[in-house]
């Protein structure tokens, strides 16, 4: 079974090959996934990365609050989307 696992305080300049590198040091990476903001179009911060349970659980331990490009990481097991109000 796969977990999904939120990454923060990524540097805008981050893309989605550099952070499946960092992440593959723990195990296969299943998927990455940027978040851009709607309206502009630039990266957030943030990323969304899917790993096999045992493996992903090893890359939390491990990169959270790692040095990523001088920044360092906030990474943690993604929480389910919660019902958004819309955007009046």
């Amino acid at each position: 079974m796969a977990k999904n696992i939120y990454v923060g305080n990524l540097p805008w300049s981050a893309t989605e090959d550099d952070v499946r590198q960092a992440f593959t040091a723990y195990g296969e990476v299943i998927s990455v996934k940027i978040v851009n903001d709607r309206d502009t179009g630039r990266p957030r911060g943030f990323a969304f990365v899917e790993m096999e349970d045992q493996e992903a659980l090893t890359a939390i331990e491990s990169l959270d609050g790692a040095d990523f490009s001088g920044r360092n990481l906030k990474v943690n097991e993604a929480r389910p989307r919660e019902q958004q109000r819309p955007r009046w």
